[in-house]
């Protein structure tokens, strides 16, 4: 257990650092735009909402390639890692087509709940850009599934530093009207774009030259599509494409009806749904990890290893989400601060942030229990767990304790289905994973 959880920490810190410099853009968005004016603040809050909830749902498709490719390594079977990477890209670019076209034709999504025109108008200048980032950013989410079940987090670390400087000064210079025609949303979406291209390019120099890389050789003979290959991934991929589209598109369809109470309300829910995503990020870095760990010995038939693997996830997330919880809620008024001037946007941030500051545990439970049963390559049942928890306890029961109780809650209304959301996760998933070990002795 020891060595398990060794190998897993060894993972999860460059891994945690990728993360959370890919969400220091995020954050830079919301500091800029939230300096810059509110009504900009809340087109990012409801267009990135949007945009992620695509991307993520696409790429979490895509990121069947990781349990895949980490059984074939743990198998050792590694003449075949080739193709397969090979077929995620294909796939990428497939899936690239709808990407696009929902970014530069969200009027159906827009139309859910009502929202001023200033910041409709912001969010769909939001979109229309970012639609050119679609497919750097799906080839780019192959990559770094790969690299993840290959072990090899550090490019990933390096990548995404040094995407996120580039983001923090290209950003700032085009917000505040750098480059004739751009300011506000477009300056933030451009730089976005030149970022997603720029991370492909990395990617694509790391396979061709990176040391690590050259026994699998990722560049000799390359594939066309097959058939056979995109079954597998899909049928992996397609649950877990849905899990990534259900937790997310809950929290932007949060921001979309909560946008109907009025850009100081959906401003101060975006700075604590970004507090939010930042938090999570320890508890995704600790499942990508521990995704690796029990592919790579359920590929080998270690079923010993493998629940090692996942019971050593499962405690470090605990243990670490818990203490982050707590740090979160002591330095809540410094961290809300940080985001906006607005006391408008301060206070409605400062009456949600307790949520965030609960949740953390449970949040970090589910995550690595649904990782670990990727790892062993069960995905559809995870799958149901999301959609019943995250849309039918968070999102509609969030709905009608925000709009329709007998005493309306307001924002806090859809934060308290979210808390209930995740313990019901936390325990489904979890049996789930107990019933995975446990039939694998």
């Amino acid at each position: 257990m020891l060595a398990q959880s060794g190998l897993i920490l060894r993972h999860t810190l460059p891994m945690l650092i990728a993360q959370l410099a890919s969400m220091g853009m995020m954050v830079i968005d919301t500091v800029l735009l939230g300096h810059y004016g509110t009504a900009d603040l809340a087109a990012v809050a409801v267009g990135s909402g949007i945009y992620i909830a695509v991307v993520l749902a696409l790429a979490g498709v895509l990121q069947a390639v990781s349990p895949v490719v980490s059984h074939l390594r743990g198998a050792r079977r590694d003449s075949e890692i080739a193709g397969m990477l090979h077929q995620c890209y294909w796939l990428a670019l497939l899936l690239s087509v709808p990407g696009v076209l929902m970014m530069r034709h969200p009027g159906a999504l827009l139309g859910l709940s009502p929202i001023g025109p200033e910041v409709e108008g912001g969010v769909r200048s939001y979109l229309s850009i970012l639609a050119w980032a679609i497919p750097a950013v799906l080839l780019y989410r192959s990559f770094y599934a790969f690299c993840n079940a290959l072990g090899r987090p550090r490019v990933l670390m390096v990548i995404s530093l040094g995407g996120t400087v580039v983001h923090g000064f290209l950003a700032s210079w085009l917000v505040h009207g750098g480059w004739s025609g751009l300011s506000g949303v477009a300056g933030c979406a451009v730089s976005n774009v030149v970022v997603g291209w720029l991370a492909v390019g990395c990617g694509l120099l790391y396979m061709r030259t990176g040391r690590a890389m050259k026994p699998f050789r990722l560049f000799h003979a390359w594939q066309g599509p097959r058939l056979t290959a995109f079954r597998e991934l899909l049928r992996l991929g397609l649950p877990m494409g849905l899990s990534n589209l259900v937790e997310i598109s809950a929290f932007t369809f949060m921001a979309l009806f909560i946008a109907q109470l009025g850009a100081g309300v959906v401003a101060g829910h975006r700075v604590v749904a970004n507090l939010a995503a930042v938090c999570y990020m320890l508890p995704l870095s600790l499942a990508l990890a521990t995704l690796a760990q029990v592919g790579l010995a359920a590929g080998a038939q270690d079923w010993k290893r493998a629940r090692g693997a996942a019971i050593a996830g499962l405690l470090l997330a605990g243990v670490l989400a818990t203490s982050l919880g707590i740090v979160l809620w002591l330095g809540r008024e410094s961290l809300i601060g940080l985001y906006s001037d607005d006391p408008a946007v301060r206070r409605v941030a400062l009456s949600l942030i307790g949520y965030v500051a609960f949740y953390q545990l449970f949040d970090a439970v589910q995550t690595v229990a649904a990782f670990a049963l990727r790892g062993y390559k069960i995905t559809f049942l995870p799958m149901l767990v999301h959609v019943f928890s995250f849309w039918g306890v968070g999102l509609f029961g969030g709905w009608w304790l925000a709009f329709h109780a007998t005493k309306p809650l307001g924002a806090g209304g859809f934060w308290l289905a979210s808390l209930a959301s995740l313990v019901l996760a936390s325990l489904f998933l979890g049996g789930l994973l107990w019933r995975a070990v446990r039939e694998r002795r």
